[in-house]
């Protein structure tokens, strides 16, 4: 279910156009099993996934005015192991990514699809919430873009650097879903074990969540005509949309 955490931050509007681009395969696995794939974080490409930036990382140097002299090398101490302990948290935490924009996207196409035969499903922000009906608490919000080198980011919340990236990737204009599943022992956390493999399979509403189906701009007619046949088929009756972003020009 939906659930809402202060360090994911809202759209303004909660009506904002969302895409999501894929390959055929993944559209009939989502349609079949009902369920949206969210990603083990540390399996995407970005090194920085689940990283703090630069500027909190050198405050973990200095010790805080009001702590006591007795507690301040083991206050260091923790400090100094606070990198290791970081780099284990992405194998916790699992993401579903949207693009979020009022009309499709020309590099988006181009970036996550791999052939010409691919579909882009459109939704809105609001319809991505309500359709999450699984059990498993999922939050939501926008990806916020900064200078890992400049920007620090508030450091009160172990989910924080998973809603930001680099501003390399600002283009992505990103919603995320998040799940995590902690790595809890007896008493503490216990690293030893993976509580995710490489993702989860989230439960949702189908006829909620997708609005519209967009076919890639390339796509031959034979691949229009088998995703229509294929959405029926499921039972179906979502508005199948070709893209007309390579359409000749007037001049």
């Amino acid at each position: 279910m939906f659930e809402t955490h202060p360090t994911f931050i809202q759209p303004e509007n909660e009506n904002i156009k969302i895409w999501r681009y894929l390959d055929f395969t993944k559209l009939v696995s989502l349609i079949d099993n009902r369920r949206l794939y969210f990603t083990r974080s540390d399996k995407f490409d970005d090194p920085f996934e689940g990283s703090w930036p630069r500027p909190n990382v050198e405050a973990r140097k200095y010790i805080p005015t009001d702590l006591p002299e007795e507690g301040q090398k083991k206050y260091l101490d923790a400090m100094n192991k606070m990198g290791d302990i970081n780099k284990n948290w992405p194998r916790y935490m699992a993401v579903n990514c949207w693009h979020a924009n009022e009309h499709e996207s020309a590099a988006m196409w181009k970036l996550y699809l791999k052939s010409d035969e691919g579909i882009a499903i459109q939704s809105t922000y609001s319809r991505y919430k309500k359709s999450i009906i699984d059990d498993e608490k999922v939050f939501i919000g926008k990806v916020t873009y900064i200078d890992y080198e400049k920007d620090g980011i508030d450091a009160s919340n172990i989910l924080g650097p998973f809603v930001h990236k680099r501003k390399s990737f600002e283009h992505e204009n990103e919603i995320r879903g998040l799940i995590s599943k902690w790595p809890t022992g007896d008493e503490t956390l216990d690293f030893s074990k993976d509580t995710i493999e490489n993702g989860v399979q989230i439960k949702v509403d189908i006829e909620t969540l997708i609005e519209k189906i967009h076919i890639a701009p390339n796509a031959p007619k034979w691949f229009t005509e088998l995703v229509d046949n294929v959405v029926k088929r499921y039972g179906y009756k979502f508005e199948i949309i070709q893209s007309q972003l390579n359409n000749d020009p007037l001049f």
